[in-house]
C-alpha cells in the first residue's frame, strides 16, 4: 500500500502531448505542456486572471490529495461485486489483494492467465495491471511499448463485454491515453476527443468515482493551457480541435475533492 500511495503521490504531468504521461501511474514526474515540458508557472492560459490561476492550482493540489486518499481507501475496503462465478470471484479477490499490496508483477501474471475471459471485471483489472507494469523502471522501452496496446486492447475488450461497467470506459481512456505516446501528434490529439468520452460515460455511469472526476480535470487543465501558437497547430490538423477552460479544470478537481470528503464522512 505505501509503494502504491508513493507511486500516485508524485506530480501530475500536464499537456495533451503527454496525456498518456499525465495518467502515467495516476501520475507523473515533471511537468510538460501541450508539445513539451514546462513548469507550471511558466505562462498562464488566455483569459485567466492571477486569482483564478492561484485557484486552480490550489483545486488541483487539493483534489489530488483527495482522490489518492480515495484509491487507498478503495483498496483497503476492498468492496468487489458480487460474481455469478466463485471462481471469477476468487480470482478478483486475490486480484484486488495483489494490487492493494502493490505486488505488480503477481498481479500480472495472476490476471493474464484469463486474458480471454468475458467477464469485464477482470479484463478492465488485467488492462490496469498491464499498464502499471509497464511503468516499472525494470521495464524496457520494448516491453512497455506492447504492455501499452495489450492494455488498451484488454480495456477494449472489457468494454465490449459490458459497455456499462464504468471501470472498463476510465481504464479504455487511461490506455488510450498512453498509446498516445506511440503515435503521432494528430492521433494524439484525435484520441484526446475520445478519452473525455469515455472519462464522461464513467462518470455518468458512477457519479462516485472521485478518480474519474480528477482524471477528466486534468484532461481539461491540459488543454485550457495550451498556448495560443500550439492552438493553431491543433487548428491546421482538426476543424475543431478540443478545447477546456481553467474554469471547466476547476470546477471538476472541487467535484472530485467534495465527492472524496462525502466518502470519508467529512462534512
Amino acid at each position: 500500500m505505501a509503494a502504491l500511495v508513493l507511486a500516485l503521490a508524485r506530480p501530475f504531468r500536464r499537456g495533451p502531448a503527454c496525456l498518456g504521461r499525465l495518467l502515467r501511474r495516476q501520475a507523473g514526474g515533471a511537468t510538460c505542456g501541450p508539445w513539451g515540458r514546462g513548469g507550471p508557472g511558466a505562462r498562464r492560459g488566455a483569459g485567466g486572471s492571477e486569482v483564478l490561476r492561484k485557484s486552480l492550482q490550489r483545486g488541483f493540489a487539493l483534489s489530488s490529495g483527495s482522490f489518492l486518499a480515495f484509491e487507498a481507501h478503495k483498496l483497503i475496503s476492498g468492496f468487489a461485486e458480487v460474481h455469478a462465478s466463485f471462481k471469477v470471484e476468487e480470482v478478483i479477490e486475490q486480484a484486488d489483494y495483489l494490487y492493494g499490496s502493490g505486488e505488480t508483477e503477481k498481479l500480472y501474471w495472476l490476471l493474464v492467465q484469463h486474458k480471454n475471459s468475458d467477464d469485464a471485471e477482470l479484463l478492465w483489472r488485467l488492462a490496469r495491471a498491464s499498464r502499471d507494469l509497464a511503468q516499472l523502471s525494470s521495464t524496457s522501452a520494448e516491453k512497455k511499448r506492447q504492455l501499452a496496446y495489450e492494455a488498451l486492447e484488454y480495456a477494449k475488450k472489457a468494454l465490449e463485454k459490458n459497455e456499462s461497467n464504468f471501470a472498463a470506459h476510465k481504464w479504455y481512456a487511461i490506455c488510450l491515453s498512453d498509446v498516445g505516446d506511440f503515435e503521432g501528434i494528430k492521433t494524439k490529439i484525435g484520441n484526446a476527443v475520445v478519452i473525455k468520452e469515455h472519462f464522461q460515460r464513467a462518470i455518468e455511469l458512477n457519479p462516485k468515482d472521485a478518480t474519474t472526476i480528477h482524471l477528466i480535470g486534468i484532461w481539461c487543465y491540459s488543454f485550457a493551457e495550451m498556448p495560443w501558437y500550439q492552438r493553431k497547430i491543433a487548428a491546421t490538423l482538426f476543424a475543431t480541435p478540443p478545447t477546456s477552460t481553467f474554469q471547466e479544470a476547476l470546477r471538476y478537481f472541487h467535484m472530485a475533492e467534495e465527492g472524496t470528503k462525502r466518502s470519508f464522512g467529512v462534512a
